[in-house]
C-alpha cells in the first residue's frame, strides 16, 4: 500500500463540523510513488495465480462482514447515512469481493481453426496493466470494493483515489485488504483534495493503462480528455435523471414501496435516484397522498442516533442546491404536500419532500437533485410519457410500474437507459452489470461483464504445416 505520510495533512470533519480525523493531502509527488509503486508491482501480480487473487478477495470479503459495525460507525462519521443503512451498504460491498473472488478463477481464453484452415488460433486474456480509480462519497466502501475486486481478479495493480469528504473508508478497506494478504504495491491508496494535481499527470503520463471513476458527467467528460492523450482505456458511471413512471393500472402499493427506495435509499444523494416521477393523471393524486405520508413519517437526524431514518447531506453547499431547486419548483407553480422548509440548527439537513404539479421546465427536470426530493408530473398516454422520459441527455436508470406484461415490456425496451427497475425500486446487485448510455457513462461495472473492463485480449496466429 502506498504510504503518504509524507504528504501535509487536512482536517476531516463529521457532517456535525467536529474534527475526527487528521488525513494526508497528497500531490503530485505522492501520485508519482503511488504511479511507481503499482508499476513496479504490475509484472509479479499478473503472474500470481488466479486462485490465490481469488482467495484474497474471499478473505478480504469475510473480514468485511467480521467488521460490519466498525465500518458503519466509520461511514456514518464521514458522510452522514444512517447507521442502519450504512450497515446494508457494507454488506453490499463485501458481496462485490465474494462475487469477483469467484469470477478471478473463470477468466478463459479460446481458441479455434483459421477459415484457411492452415493456421490456428488461440486467444488469452491478460491484465490491462496499472489502473486508476476514483471513487465518489455516496457509496464510499461499495464503489471502492466495485472497482477494487474486478482488478484485483484481472491481476491489475492500482491507485485508488477516493473522494476527500470519505478517505477513511477507502484506507481501512485498503488495511483490510493487506491484512488479506495483498502484496504491497498492489493497491496503493491516494488521499487528497487536489484531485486535478494527482490525477492529471497519472492520466496523460503513459503509464497508468485504464481508469476507471464513478462521479459527475461534468468531472467525466474531464478525465476523458486527459485520458486521450495517453489512449487509457476508461470506463464511466456518470450521472443520471431517472424517470420514475407510474401506470394507470400499476399496484399502488408496489409503487409508492419502490418510490421509497429508488429515492430515499443514500438521502436520495444516489446516482441511480429517481428524479423525476411520471404518474398517470387517473392515479396522480392518491399516489401522490401515500408518498407524502410515507415520506413525512420520516425520522431525520444524526445517522448516529437510534431511530433516525434521514441523515444530513454531504455538506451546506448540497443542502442549498436542493433547496435552490425546489424554491424554483414552487415559483414555477408547484405545490408542497410535505417538507420543502431547511430546519433551524446545526447540520446540513433536508426534510423530506413531495412536490406535485411540478412544470416541465422547472429546473430539477434537468438537474440531478441529489437530495430527498419527490417531484410529480402527470401524463395521459404511453407514447407521451416514453418521450418525456427519454429527453434527457442522461440514461442510466428508469424505474416502470405497472402490472400489463406486454407494456412492461414495451416501455422497458423504449426507455434510453442502461438499467430498468421493473416494479421495483432497486437495480443495483453485485451479479449484475451496472451502468448506463448517453452522457451516463461508458462500459459496466458488477456481473460477469465486469471483470472485462480490465482484460485485455491477445491473439496467437500457428500456423500447421
Amino acid at each position: 500500500m502506498k504510504d503518504t505520510h509524507a504528504a501535509p495533512s487536512r482536517r476531516l470533519r463529521a457532517r456535525d463540523r467536529e474534527i475526527i480525523a487528521h488525513v494526508a493531502d497528497a500531490g503530485a509527488k505522492d501520485a508519482r510513488l503511488a504511479g511507481d509503486a503499482a508499476v513496479a508491482a504490475q509484472e509479479e501480480w499478473a503472474r500470481t495465480a488466479p486462485r490465490a487473487r481469488s482467495e484474497i478477495l474471499r478473505s478480504a470479503y469475510e473480514l468485511i462482514l467480521e467488521r460490519t459495525d466498525e465500518l458503519a460507525h466509520l461511514m456514518t462519521s464521514e458522510m452522514g447515512k444512517p447507521l442502519a443503512e450504512a450497515r446494508g451498504e457494507v454488506a453490499y460491498a463485501a458481496e462485490f469481493f465474494r462475487w469477483f473472488s469467484e469470477e478471478a478463477v473463470r477468466i478463459d481464453g479460446g481458441g479455434g481453426v483459421l477459415p484457411d484452415g492452415r493456421n490456428r488460433m488461440l486467444l488469452s486474456r491478460r491484465p490491462v496493466g496499472p489502473c486508476l480509480l476514483i471513487t465518489p462519497w455516496n457509496f464510499p466502501l461499495a464503489m471502492g470494493t466495485r472497482k477494487i475486486g474486478p482488478a484485483i481478479a484481472a491481476g491489475c495493480t492500482m491507485i485508488l483515489k477516493p473522494a476527500p469528504q470519505t478517505p477513511l473508508s477507502s484506507l481501512a478497506l485498503a488495511a483490510i485488504l493487506k491484512e488479506a494478504g495483498l502484496p504491497d504495491g498492489v493497491l496503493n491508496v491516494v488521499t487528497t483534495s487536489r484531485a486535478g494535481e494527482v490525477c492529471e499527470p497519472l492520466l496523460r503520463g503513459g503509464r497508468i493503462r485504464k481508469l476507471s471513476f464513478t462521479g459527475s458527467t461534468a468531472v467525466g467528460r474531464l478525465l476523458l480528455a486527459q485520458s486521450a492523450e495517453a489512449v487509457v482505456r476508461t470506463s464511466m458511471e456518470l450521472g443520471g435523471n431517472a424517470p420514475f413512471i407510474v401506470f394507470e393500472d400499476a399496484d399502488l402499493d408496489k409503487a409508492v414501496d419502490g418510490a421509497m427506495v429508488a429515492k430515499m435509499r443514500n438521502m436520495g444523494e444516489a446516482c441511480t435516484a429517481a428524479n423525476r416521477f411520471f404518474v398517470h393523471r387517473s392515479v396522480a393524486e392518491e399516489f401522490g397522498r401515500r408518498l407524502a405520508e410515507r415520506m413525512g413519517a420520516l425520522v431525520v437526524g444524526p445517522g448516529t442516533r437510534d431511530g433516525v431514518d434521514v441523515g444530513p447531506l454531504i455538506d451546506k453547499a448540497g443542502r442549498a442546491k436542493v433547496e435552490e431547486l425546489v424554491a424554483d419548483a414552487v415559483q414555477r407553480g408547484a405545490e408542497v404536500l410535505v417538507g420543502g422548509r431547511t430546519p433551524e440548527g446545526p447540520g446540513s439537513f433536508y426534510p423530506p419532500t413531495v412536490l406535485t404539479g411540478v412544470a416541465p421546465e422547472s429546473r430539477l427536470m434537468n438537474t440531478e437533485i441529489f437530495g430527498p426530493v419527490a417531484a410529480i408530473l402527470t401524463f395521459d398516454d404511453e407514447d407521451e410519457v416514453v418521450r418525456r422520459a427519454n429527453d434527457t441527455p442522461w440514461g442510466l436508470v428508469g424505474y416502470v410500474f405497472t402490472e400489463g406484461l406486454d407494456r412492461a415490456l414495451r416501455v422497458s425496451e423504449r426507455l434510453e437507459v442502461g438499467m430498468v427497475g421493473l416494479n421495483t425500486g432497486l437495480v443495483s446487485n453485485p451479479a449484475a452489470p451496472f451502468g448506463g448510455v448517453k452522457q451516463s457513462g461508458l462500459g459496466r461495472e458488477g456481473g460477469r461483464v465486469g471483470i472485462e473492463e480490465f482484460l485485455d485480449y491477445q491473439y496467437l496466429a500457428v500456423p500447421v504445416r
